[in-house]
């Protein structure tokens, strides 16, 4: 799912709602989750997930395509750690009506 996905699914379950309130919204939401992060804070949102900053420490690696040893700098990344209710939702069974041929797809069955 794209912003703009999201922006418009927002909009037909909240018709009272003005298109660009919305797109305000989700704007304010990912900058104040960017912000957050970037001044090395944890956001959790309960029983989707947790948002963290990662800190890699500088390191010597390797060019793959010349052998060349290339020093790497340190970063920080984010991590994602899904919640308890995401994972159950996940990883919940489907209805036993489907056949067997609907619940495991193959990519060398036709």
């Amino acid at each position: 799912m794209t912003k703009s996905e999201l922006i418009q699914k927002l909009a037909e379950r909240n018709p009272h709602l003005f298109l660009r309130d919305i797109e305000k919204i989700v704007d304010t939401v990912f900058d104040e989750i960017s912000g957050a992060l970037a001044d090395g804070n944890r956001v959790e949102l309960r029983g989707f997930g947790a948002f963290s900053v990662k800190h890699r420490e500088a390191r010597t690696g390797r060019n793959p395509r010349t052998g060349e040893t290339v020093q790497v700098d340190a970063k920080r990344l984010p991590f994602f750690k899904t919640g308890k209710a995401l994972r159950e939702k996940l990883n919940e069974k489907k209805d036993d009506s489907q056949s067997s041929e609907d619940k495991f797809y193959s990519p060398f069955s036709e």
